[in-house]
């Protein structure tokens, strides 16, 4: 019996891209004969998001898409705390609605959990030769900053800990406690990962196609803000 991966794609705003991005993780072809679901949570959108995906469910009833919607504006981790909790594959994975992460990589984060190296998996902007758009400079500082601050006290040595791509093991991801509703969900679920005992993870290198503010980037200072309160947090405070 084949594994399956579900992917939860957590969508504000995306109705521009949202259809664009399903047709990528349909096309992606997993190694080891891994079978998909597809999991897209509309976090309240005020655009034509939930239309766009119902007019691509309507096209291609053959693929297993599962659709969930907010009625009103919760965030980002409040959007991947229903994909995780709705999600029935073995393996999860986060993919955002727009198009800075490219699916072709799964297979990337896939690799060392089905070769039995590792639990969890993160992709990293940072490491490797892959391609990476050239953006801003101190949204890349910011984040080199931020994972350090979360390394010191996870004792982890990760090169982005706020990654969009990471993959669990599912039975590991359900087990966690999650309560960040925005994003502080990378630092928390990081901060609670670090902590299980015997904990395998891994990390690779991923391309990034960043977007710009006018194209619809979304985090901003004050999220990284919220990061550093969370790295204490729920790294020292509440653990």
């Amino acid at each position: 019996m084949s594994l399956k991966l579900s992917i939860i794609i957590p969508a504000y705003n995306e109705g521009k891209t949202i259809q664009t991005i399903l047709e990528k993780v349909r096309s992606v072809e997993l190694i080891g004969q891994m079978t998909k679901e597809i999991i897209v949570v509309n976090d309240c959108s005020k655009d034509d998001t939930e239309k766009k995906v119902f007019d691509y469910k309507e096209l291609h009833p053959n693929i297993e898409i599962s659709y969930y919607k907010h009625e009103v504006n919760k965030g980002k981790g409040a959007a991947l705390h229903t994909g995780i909790k709705e999600a029935k594959g073995d393996l999860v994975i986060i993919q955002d609605a727009d198009l800075e992460y490219d699916p072709n990589e799964f297979n990337l984060l896939l690799k060392p959990i089905l070769d039995g190296f590792a639990d969890v998996v993160y992709g990293s902007r940072f490491m490797g030769g892959r391609p990476h758009r050239i953006l801003f400079f101190w949204h890349s500082i910011g984040n080199k900053v931020l994972t350090a601050f979360s390394n010191m006290l996870t004792n982890l040595n990760l090169t982005d800990m706020e990654t969009c791509y990471k993959m669990w093991k599912s039975d590991i991801i359900k087990s966690v406690k999650l309560k960040e509703n925005r994003f502080g969900f990378e630092p928390e679920v990081t901060a609670r990962i670090a902590r299980i005992p015997n904990i395998r993870i891994y990390e690779v290198g991923i391309s990034y196609y960043g977007r710009t503010y006018a194209e619809g980037k979304k985090i901003n200072w004050k999220d990284g803000l919220r990061a550093i309160y969370c790295i204490l947090k729920y790294n020292i405070w509440s653990k």
